[in-house]
């Protein structure tokens, strides 16, 4: 009997992939574990190795784009077999809609199919060193000339970080940051959500990184409260900033040392830009590690930011030890465009509030004072104009352009998810489905904050997860 060789899924979220070289050629005497050919995902380039012995024939275009997973893309024949008699290899199919039963129906294929190829090295996939890149780090090189199959990397499993791209190139691309302390944040006079840091105050100003021309976006990490003990990381949802959390912390007594993060275009670097997604990860993770944070953290994140500490997480170069998710985006397509776009058009405390007022439940919670300093903040900051370009390249055409349901499935550490019932921004139905490891609190009458509206209950949670850890 012949046996297939077919396009393995060799990523949680993989419906598709594309074979980007072949390494033998068609008639060539293969043996099991031999490499056949390389599948190019997003995240890395992966050789797929042979499952039985014997001559290959009818591979499939390597130029091919979009084959499905468990799609037959070669043919190997035993000793003395007769190619005349074995059917020709599938043609790859136009890729299905991704979705459950899309996913459900590959998952099938692989599992059912006895030739399917086995990735190396053990895992998944070996990866190889040269080609597992950032999404920046591959943008930069691509920019700038610079070959990553020249480059070893810092990262994981030897990924290639932006800072190796970087230090690879002459001149240097970004320029080292030098050490930093980290600025304690004292309250606003008023508390707000969306409450930023007086730029006329060296106080109260978290201290930007240096900016290099040709640099990403940088977030800011803020002191918000001094402890022992392992540190909690806040990052705030889009429009917010570290501020922000500060009506949440009234009152806590959590022993640790708290910090908040002031992701690009918002707060403290609100005159950072970003060109997608991962730009907002890869800056909150290199804030993180250049201010020292490089043992255990707990980290809440809301909206936006629950999206970014999900996906940091699951890169592995920090050691998050819990994840609260508050409202997480990245979880399906829909978000409240309506909202993006009054919400940064709003210029007075009129056309503000109505746009406040979609983020709660309770309106008596949307106070004249909270509006009014909520209005005084963006305007002595360039955050709204910041906001814009952030908003246009994680939410284009008002829709969420990214996904962390994969992320999700490869955490192990304990992760809880809260959604309000009545989230007017992003449906709370988008939380339907998580991997099982990952626990949902849905809390009835609650918008889209629940860290302002149940802030007792969301406080709750977090101590029944970072207290057992203490």
């Amino acid at each position: 009997m012949p046996s297939e060789v077919i396009l393995p899924r060799v990523d949680m979220d993989m419906a598709t992939g594309k074979i980007s070289k072949w390494l033998v050629p068609p008639g060539a005497t293969v043996t099991k574990g031999q490499p056949l050919f390389e599948i190019e995902t997003d995240k890395a380039t992966m050789e797929i190795e042979a499952e039985a012995d014997g001559t290959i024939r009818d591979l499939v275009d390597a130029s091919a784009r979009d084959i499905p997973v468990g799609s037959v893309v070669a043919w190997i024949d035993a000793a003395g077999e007769a190619a005349a008699e074995k059917p020709a290899a599938a043609e790859p199919a136009p890729a299905p809609p991704r979705g459950r039963q899309q996913d459900e129906g590959a998952e099938q294929a692989v599992a059912e199919s006895p030739g399917t190829p086995k990735v190396s090295s053990g895992g998944l996939a070996r990866v190889i060193g040269r080609e597992r890149a950032t999404p920046l780090a591959r943008r930069l090189a691509r920019e700038h000339g610079i070959a990553l199959a020249d480059l070893r990397g810092s990262g994981p499993r030897g990924r290639i970080q932006a800072s190796d791209v970087a230090a690879a190139s002459k001149p240097v691309l970004l320029e080292p940051r030098p050490a930093r302390s980290i600025p304690e944040a004292s309250p606003p006079a008023t508390k707000s959500l969306f409450a930023a840091g007086d730029s006329t105050n060296p106080e109260t100003t978290p201290v930007a990184a240096s900016a290099a021309p040709l640099s990403p976006g940088s977030a800011t990490l803020v002191r918000l409260r001094e402890g022992d003990g392992t540190p909690l990381v806040l990052i705030h949802g889009f429009g917010s900033e570290a501020n922000g959390w500060r009506p949440f912390l009234t009152g806590q007594s959590f022993t640790g040392p708290v910090f908040g993060l002031d992701l690009p275009g918002h707060g403290g670097a609100a005159g950072n830009a970003v060109a997608g997604f991962d730009d907002l990860v890869d800056a909150a993770e290199s804030a993180l590690l250049e201010a020292g944070l490089k043992g255990a953290i707990d980290v809440v994140g809301h909206s936006l930011g629950g999206a970014v500490a999900a996906s940091m997480a699951e890169r592995g170069m920090l050691d998050v030890r819990s994840l609260l998710l508050l409202s997480p985006a990245g979880l399906g397509p829909e978000i409240n465009g309506g909202f993006l776009q009054g919400y940064l058009g709003a210029t007075s405390e009129t056309s503000l509030r109505p746009w406040m007022l979609e983020l709660v439940v309770d309106p008596q919670t949307i106070t004249p004072a909270l509006v009014r300093a909520t209005l005084k903040a963006r305007q002595r900051s360039a955050g709204v104009e910041a906001q814009r370009r952030v908003a246009a390249a994680v939410f284009p055409d008002g829709t969420q352009c990214f996904s962390i349901r994969a992320d999700l499935a490869r955490l192990r550490m304990p992760v809880r998810v809260i959604f309000g019932t009545d989230d007017r921004i992003i449906p709370a139905r988008h939380a339907a489905g998580l991997p099982p490891l990952v626990a949902l609190h849905l809390l009835p009458n609650i918008g889209h904050m629940p860290h302002f509206e149940a802030s007792e209950v969301v406080t709750t949670i977090l101590n029944q997860v970072i207290d057992p850890q203490r």
